[in-house]
Parts: structure tokens; sequence; C-alpha cells
């Protein structure tokens, strides 16, 4: 039904890239993450030519799928081009290569070989069976998966949509509440801070070290030895969303009784994130420790011990909103690739000040607040992960035949 097509690249073709994610494109037009990419790749002797509605796959790198070729040009050796030796809906074929009925059955004829580098021969893909309706019945399956799945994805984007409205909704409580308080009666005087603005007149503008009696470095440690094996809180259990920590799965570091001396955790402490970060997601988040267990922080974060009369929810948030609106970016020092804060320039940054009982007040709304729309978006992306679960079902009934499509039905 498919041959391996070994058509050697024409001059002047464009040379292409496949990936599950963006389908067979121009490599020169590839975007993920907002970049440009760009596939070094020597020498064009032996690259293969791809014409329309080829299918492609790469099979030294298989992760399940064939990808539908919609335009010509060429890729390189490591990729296989498959070209039908019969007339076929391209589209029922594009659907059926990417259900999981499919990604089984050929899984189930590939060796243990992969994972040490060895490619895929094309005699694995040739032994993998598949249905074969008429060509009648192929265009009727694809239409409707067209039909059905288009319904889906637009459902699925409106969800997604409605979730970054409901996180911007949740960041402008935050900054709305942490700034302004929770009486939009008070009198308002004007912060000389860029990022707060007007804040109510009774409050004091300070700056943020004020808040803390300390802002302590964390440490790595050793490997676990059994013995002096403690928690160690990193970045990565940062669960940014929350501003909390996420430790599911705890790390677990070697670290003697007196390195652990004014390193301990306790619950209310802030934790500040002071090397990692990206382009998107600059280094200098902020994030509650809520827990009882026992633990350190690591290298890359500090601890923040807050004053006396200080609400670590309060501040938590706080210093969320300073993150919103960038605050940190002043402080970041870019070395090697790393970016690192400078938690003492971005602890002398301006912040609001309001009394203990205030502080409470706004931390005890922002708590009820944020935790609705938070199970709201924890529902929503519950709802999204079923329509996909969904969407994927769909496919593979319609394609091997489990849900009748004929004309006639």
């Amino acid at each position: 039904m498919f041959g391996q097509s070994k058509q050697r690249a024409q001059s002047g073709d464009v040379q292409l890239s496949v990936t599950q994610k963006n389908g067979v494109v121009a490599q020169d037009s590839l975007i993920e993450d907002g970049q440009r990419v760009v596939l070094a790749l020597s020498g064009t002797e032996n690259f293969k030519r791809v014409e329309v509605d080829d299918f492609v796959i790469s099979l030294r790198s298989f992760q399940g799928g064939i990808e539908w070729s919609r335009t010509s040009g060429c890729v390189s050796p490591a990729y296989t081009v498959l070209r039908a030796e019969r007339p076929i809906s391209q589209a029922y074929w594009g659907y059926l290569f990417k259900s999981a009925a499919f990604i089984t059955a050929l899984r189930s004829v590939i060796d243990e070989g992969i994972r040490d580098g060895k490619s895929i021969t094309y005699a694995q893909f040739g032994e993998t069976t598949t249905p074969y309706p008429p060509i009648n019945e192929q265009e009727a399956i694809a239409s409707y998966l067209d039909r059905a799945t288009t319904r889906i994805d637009t459902l699925v984007a409106k969800k997604t949509r409605f979730i970054e409205l409901l996180r911007e909704k949740r960041q402008a409580l935050i900054t709305l509440a942490v700034t302004k308080g929770l009486d939009a009666g008070v009198p308002m005087k004007d912060s000389g801070v860029d990022w707060l603005g007007k804040v109510p007149e009774h409050w004091d503008v300070f700056r943020f070290k004020q808040s803390t009696t300390s802002c302590q470095n964390g440490l790595w440690g050793g490997d676990p030895n059994g013995t002096d094996d403690i928690e160690c809180v990193r970045v990565a259990d940062f669960d940014r969303p929350s501003l909390s920590v996420n430790a599911d799965i705890p790390t677990l570091r070697a670290i003697t009784k007196k390195e652990r001396v004014g390193r301990l955790l306790r619950r209310g402490n802030l934790l500040l994130e002071k090397s990692g970060g990206g382009e998107s997601q600059p280094v200098g988040q902020v994030v509650l420790y809520d827990r009882e267990s026992q633990a350190i922080c690591s290298n890359f974060v500090a601890k923040i011990e807050l004053a006396n009369g200080m609400d670590s929810r309060f501040w938590n948030y706080q210093h969320h909103a300073a993150y919103v609106a960038r605050v940190n970016v002043k402080s970041i020092k870019q070395t090697s690739g790393i970016q690192n804060l400078d938690q003492h320039q971005y602890l002398s940054e301006m912040a609001a000040f309001p009394s203990s009982e205030e502080q409470t007040a706004i931390a005890d709304y922002l708590d009820r607040t944020t935790s609705r729309i938070d199970t709201l978006i924890a529902k929503t992306e519950r709802s999204i992960e079923l329509l996909r679960e969904h969407r994927t079902a769909l496919i593979t009934a319609a394609v091997t035949g489990k849900i009748d499509l004929r004309p006639a039905a």
C-alpha cells in the first residue's frame, strides 16, 4: 500500500523539518516558543525528495504517528518517505497514522533496539497491519473526523482562552488588593513608585527588606548517605500558579546538623528564586513555604524570614504582584546563560505596608477569591483533558471501523 520512496532531492528543493507538533514544514519557518529554529545539517547529496501527499517519518526518533506532507521539498537521510502505491484518501491515512490503535500496533513490532539509538527499519513499519476500507469510505471517515475534531478543537481553544482570562483576573485581583486595599472609598495618595501607583493614604511605603529580618541562601549539600539526609526544596518544586511549594516527590540531600543552622525552613517562610529563569519566566519568583516538615532550600533559593507583625500570605501575594510588574528584572544579573538575582538589590525595591490587621484581612480575602478561581481553572483543565481523550478515542473508533460511516449508514 505504501512504498519507501528513495527519490533524491532536486536542486532548489526547500529543506523540510518533520515534527509531531508542527507536521511537515519548511525548516526556516519552524517556530518554537517564539524563536526561530535552525537545524544545522551537513551536505544535501543524500537528501530525499518529498512530494505533496507523501508521508514522512523519522524512524530514528520515532515517538508515534507519521506526518502527512502538504508541501514538497526535501528531508535529511534520517527520515523515511512513504508514498502511496494505490489511490487513497490522504486525510484518512493522516488520521489513522496518528491514532492510538496504529501507534500501539507499530510499537508492538519495534524491538528494544531503538532505545540504544538504532533506527527502526522500513521492514518493521511494513509489518504493521492496518485496515483498508474502500476509497469512498476512507473519504467519508476523513470528512466525518474533520467535522468532529474541528468542533472539539474549537471547544478546547475556547476553554483554553477561558483559563487564560481566569489567570489574568487572578493576577489583577492580587495586584489590586495588595496595592489599593479592600476599601475603594478610602483616600489615596501617590506612592511615588511606578509599579504601586496610588496607595491608601494611611499606608506606609518602605523597601521590601523592611518587612524581613533575614534573607539566607540555601545549600545543596552532598548525595544522600542515610545519616544526614534532609528534604531540599528546589526551584523545580515551586508551584508557581499557587505560589507555594509542591514537594510530592521530595529531593533528599546530605546536610550536616552544623550546616543546617540558620537554614531550616519553618512554616511562613518565603522562598526567593535567585538563580535560573528565562526570557518568558525571569528569575525572582517568590513562593510561600506552608508546610511543617523539616527541610532546607537549595543553593538556587534564598529563605526569607519575615519581621514580627508581617503576614506571610500577604507578602507572598505582594511579591507576586511585584513579579507580574517585572520589578525583579532590574535586579537580574546574567552570567553564562543563567539568570542570577541580586537579592539585596531586589529587596531594596519599594513596597506597600498596610497595618498587620489589614495585611491579614487582604490575605484572607485573596485566599478565598483565588481558591475559587483555582477550583474553576482545575475543572476547566479537567474538561479539556476529557475532550482530548474523547478526540483520541473518536479517531481510533472511526479509522478502525467501530463507527459505521458508510454513505448508506
